[in-house]
């Protein structure tokens, strides 16, 4: 059967959209599924909705566009984040203003050239609401698009409503991301694993006065989930985005994203990417696969077209966090080509929030080393994760 480019596209919005990762527990009650608390606190009000393909009801298999604009509330407009409302956008991708086709509901892009909705667009809003699902790891771009709606309701003095969601990769671990290294993919100085959900990070952005605007803080509601508690796992009803398919994807990420500033592949233009590692070079390990354009995956993946060589990970037991294993076991098999290891080394340093982790891995400092030199400034980020906390905290030292 002959698959077309429009076909390609329909499924893997499909795929995004409605294919559960995995099932939960019938006793965990995210934010958006309590829709009665959700309807007091909106009915009379007119509504945008920050939300994208993760905004399922996963027990009644609906989205929360869907479900509000059934139970009569006022959606006027919906703010899209990368990727697009959908979740069908390539990474990077630009992301238009347009129009549910359905309903006729205004969709505006806050990902690209306009971070945050425009004065205008919150003119004739009552309040925002923020129902997007979060993988844990600062440089994943949703909570980005969190700090910058909450600046615009602080500046145009609207309410922000957050259903609040577990968080996935719930530990707190890597290097904190310090001033000279702030951008889109690390806007606050909290580490790349932060262990909070994303109310819990709302509230830590208010109460230390991390919005660059006046007021720094915004008038905030937390929906919070029921029957949840730090560390209890998390698996995601649907991909957070085209490139994280799986829930071991999603778990390996925070430990393989900073190859995104190497020479090495992480497999995107595969039907498996952050779950393998590869470069055209036998010597980088005996697994090998060819990255390929894949429409609404990847465009033009790093290495396209060209077999790659390294370690398949898909089977690999991994329960979650930060390992910087594969990092250095990578940057050794490079042997003599090491200088050309960090193609682009900016990028690294905005992933890893500092320059020191780049330049640790060429003095060849040990895992147990570079660990060490994050303890100071993970210590004083955990005192201040414990003032926000809206769920019982980890049960076990392992996780903190």
């Amino acid at each position: 059967m002959r698959i077309t480019f429009f076909s390609s596209i329909l499924i893997s919005f499909l795929l995004c959209s409605f294919s559960p990762i995995h099932s939960q527990s019938t006793t965990l009650q995210i934010g958006a599924e309590q829709i009665d608390t959700i309807q007091s606190l909106l009915k009379g009000k007119r509504v945008g909705l920050v939300v994208n393909q993760t905004s399922i009801l996963e027990k009644q298999k609906k989205h929360v566009f869907d479900v509000l604009l059934a139970k009569g509330i006022n959606v006027c407009c919906v703010f899209a984040p990368e990727h697009g409302f959908r979740g069908n956008a390539a990474p990077g991708a630009p992301i238009d203003d347009t129009k549910d086709i359905k309903t006729g509901v205004p969709i505006y892009s806050i990902y690209g050239k306009h971070k945050k909705p425009s004065p205008e667009q919150l003119a004739n809003l009552d309040i925002i609401v923020y129902d997007i699902q979060d993988v844990g790891a600062r440089f994943f771009t949703y909570i980005s698009t969190l700090h910058y709606v909450m600046e615009a309701c602080a500046e145009n003095h609207k309410p922000l409503l957050i259903l609040d969601r577990p968080n996935p990769n719930d530990f707190v671990d890597g290097p904190v991301c310090d001033e000279k290294h702030r951008s889109f993919v690390g806007v606050d100085p909290i580490p790349v694993l932060y262990g909070l959900s994303v109310g819990e990070l709302a509230q830590m952005i208010n109460g230390e006065h991390w919005l660059k605007t006046t007021p720094d803080s915004c008038s905030l509601t937390v929906i919070k989930i029921k029957n949840w508690k730090h560390g209890d796992p998390y698996w995601l009803p649907v991909k957070p985005s085209p490139n994280l398919p799986t829930d071991h994807a999603i778990r390996l990420y925070p430990s393989l994203c900073f190859f995104e500033g190497t020479t090495i592949s992480v497999g995107r233009g595969t039907f498996f990417p952050f779950e393998v590692l590869g470069y055209p070079d036998p010597c980088f390990g005996s697994f090998s696969f060819t990255p390929t354009t894949m429409p609404g995956y990847s465009t033009h993946p790093l290495h396209q077209d060209e077999l790659c060589y390294g370690m398949d990970l898909r089977e690999l037991p991994f329960k979650g966090g930060l390992d910087l294993h594969f990092l250095l076991e990578m940057y050794q098999r490079s042997g003599k080509n090491k200088a050309l290891f960090f193609s682009r080394p900016q990028w690294f340093d905005l992933l890893a929030g500092t320059k020191q982790l780049r330049l640790q891995i060429i003095r060849e400092l040990s895992e147990k080393e570079i660990r060490k030199s994050w303890q100071p400034d993970l210590n004083a980020f955990k005192k201040i994760r414990k003032k926000y906390l809206l769920y019982p905290d980890y049960p076990s030292p392992i996780h903190k």
